[in-house]
């Protein structure tokens, strides 16, 4: 298989690496125009970690060749799980100060060679989080920040209890797009809708339902939804939608109407819409196994036309290595994709375990990929 790569780290180190995030600096930007920026954040028990001993470093690397090589730029103290998007001639990082941590957002006026920080409320720490597991305890995946009806939305959770899967609650900040996006006054945040148990029906057996990682996108219908990943297992491909109304200020949701089939439900994805075909595109693991809900070593590109109804185009990433089917799902993951349409194509960063992972989860490369003509596929 031929893959670029952009980091690798040693499994022996017990370090490993997550949550990529991709972004091509417009080609009418004052620096680095054209380059492509990815960002990717360490995780595991050997990764350099904060004064509340959390997961939080974040590296940025940067192409100049359209992703055929890859240099290394800087890495970034107290943030994680952050995706990069750009607004208003400036480059931003927006996720967590560390794992379960403070929503923080970042500026960077230089192409991603330098960043401020957000020391306080009118520097970017936009929502204080709790000290080490006290809630609130701030989570999300590098999700897509959406302009809509001149508004910036981007999907978080708290997680309160802090327990994985049942413990999240869904939330949305948002802030006018014209507002000092540093400026903590200018975002709010949506009431935080916590998964019943209850609304997980019988047939799916789920051990611990809940739902996580978030995605704004506009609907078909012109409103504002979050689309969730479901921990469902033993149940895979599940998603949920999550009403977002009156302006972010609220989220509901209708556990009767608003469950769907969705490929990779169960691993993070990211769903963008595409303007030229209007098609909603999605990177994800889409479950080819029944037995194992989790599956992560097959990743597929799939559209829809409502959100629903999802089919598959192609099979990006599939493992070709001499590994039995069980040893594959135990030790080669293609996820936590994040990707971009550029022009006719489609580049994605991807949390990339094979050949020398620790398992199929604790990734030891991130690497880019790139979908040429894809609407070819349709």
């Amino acid at each position: 298989m031929d893959l670029k790569q952009i980091a690798h780290q040693d499994a022996t180190t017990r370090t490993y690496l997550g949550s990529p995030s991709i972004l091509r600096i417009p080609a009418d930007a004052p620096v680095r125009a054209g380059e492509i920026v990815v960002t990717h954040d360490h995780f595991g028990p050997g990764c350099p970690r904060n004064h509340e001993d959390e997961e939080h470093l974040t590296s940025v690397y940067r192409s100049d060749d359209d992703g055929r090589t890859w240099r290394r730029v800087t890495h970034i103290a107290n943030a994680f799980w952050s995706n990069l998007f750009w607004h208003r001639g400036a480059l931003y990082l927006l996720g967590c100060s560390q794992q379960y941590g403070s929503i923080v957002i970042r500026r960077s006026d230089d192409g991603a060679d330098t960043w401020t920080h957000p020391a306080d409320a009118g520097s970017g720490l936009l929502f204080a989080g709790g000290p080490r597991r006290e809630p609130p305890n701030y989570h999300c995946a590098p999700m897509p920040v959406l302009k809509f009806d001149g508004r910036l939305y981007r999907a978080f959770e708290d997680c309160d209890p802090c327990v994985w899967g049942t413990g999240f609650q869904s939330a949305v900040i948002s802030a006018d797009a014209g507002a000092d996006l540093l400026d903590a006054g200018s975002w709010r945040m949506s009431n935080r809708l916590r998964f019943d148990p209850a609304w997980a029906p019988e047939a799916w057996r789920a051990e611990r339902p809940g739902w996580l990682e978030g995605n704004v996108v506009q609907a078909p219908d012109g409103g504002l939804v979050n689309v969730l990943r479901v921990n469902s297992t033993p149940r895979p491909d599940v998603a949920a939608i999550v009403a977002i109304k009156d302006e972010g200020a609220q989220v509901c949701f209708d556990p009767a109407e608003d469950f769907i089939d969705f490929p990779g439900g169960m691993s993070k994805f990211t769903i963008r819409h595409d303007s030229q075909t209007g098609l909603y595109a999605t990177l994800s693991n889409n479950n080819t196994d029944p037995s194992r809900a989790s599956q992560r070593n097959v990743l597929s590109l799939h559209v829809s036309e409502d959100l629903l109804n999802w089919r598959r185009l192609m099979t990006l990433l599939r493992d070709d290595l001499a590994h039995s089917w069980g040893d594959s799902l135990r030790m080669t993951g293609f996820q936590y994709p994040d990707w971009q349409f550029d022009g006719e194509a489609i580049i994605a960063a991807v949390r990339t375990a094979y050949r020398g992972a620790h398992n199929y989860h604790d990734a030891n490369r991130v690497t880019f990929h790139r979908i040429d003509a894809w609407r070819d596929l349709l």
